[in-house]
């Protein structure tokens, strides 16, 4: 695991509550440059709520998150994504009439702090067209650069969810089961970007997934969530086989029964 002086991410004491039931509870969890964090355990576990608490999406009842030192804690989601906090879904279907190259460029000429104008600056800066096009062949979908997402595949609308998310160009890349609800023969193109984007550079990528394969193909480190506690933090062989996670997660207590 890369080290690094000052964590990308770090939640201290993360805790939400809804009324009476605790739906994260106290995490405390440093994320490094150029590690891949799968955050895993059963449906009802906190993990996609400890998603929305660090995007953004939901304020947190207690505790701190940090992006490189600098507390983000009261900072509106668009405001996280200016410090560097990406994930996948915030971009999804900005405009879901226009075409794959223009979805792409508009998030391009967003990084570049050039505005989200259709043609002033479209027309007048040849690197934001060619950066949008080496974003689209980095995803596979130069073919479909034409195509408006709505008309897309589904596997095809979660690869330009990746590609929006590069072009943004963030610190921390945040994918919430980036493959669900796609096919098969779908799967493995969105799992090579991800394993690229951990390859190149020092980003930091946290992945919810409940794809244990998936996980073990990935992952340097696994956090393990369970009744929105941590439960179990490390290497995955470790983490996998540990009896907490046996039993909270992977059920073979219950199985075994």
């Amino acid at each position: 695991m890369t080290s690094s002086a000052v964590p990308a991410l770090e939640t201290r004491g993360l805790t939400i509550r809804f009324g009476g039931h605790v739906a994260v509870d106290n995490v405390s969890c440093q994320f490094t440059p150029g590690t891949l964090t799968a955050i895993v355990g059963p449906n009802g576990a906190g993990k996609t709520t400890f998603f929305n608490l660090v995007s953004g999406q939901l304020r947190a009842t207690a505790g701190r998150i940090l992006v490189e030192g600098e507390d983000i804690t009261s900072l509106a989601p668009s405001a996280r994504a200016k410090r560097g906090l990406g994930r996948a879904f915030q971009l999804t279907n900005l405009f879901p009439d226009l075409t794959a190259l223009e979805n792409v460029r508009l998030a391009v000429q967003s990084r570049a702090e050039a505005g989200w104008s259709l043609f002033k600056v479209w027309t007048s800066r040849r690197d934001l067209i060619a950066k949008a096009e080496e974003v689209l062949e980095r995803v596979r979908l130069s073919d479909k650069r034409h195509i408006a997402p709505k008309a897309l595949s589904h596997g095809d609308q979660r690869k330009l969810e990746v590609a929006l998310l590069i072009a943004m160009e963030p610190k921390v890349f945040m994918f919430d089961e980036p493959t669900a609800g796609m096919s098969v023969d779908e799967v493995p193109t969105v799992l090579d970007l991800i394993q690229d984007i951990k390859h190149q550079g020092q980003a930091t990528v946290l992945l919810v997934e409940h794809k244990m394969d998936v996980v073990r193909s990935l992952a340097d480190r696994i956090v393990v969530l369970h009744n929105g506690a941590l439960v179990a933090d490390g290497e995955p062989a470790k983490v996998i086989a540990s009896p907490v996670v046996q039993e909270a997660y992977l059920g073979l207590e219950a199985a075994n029964g």
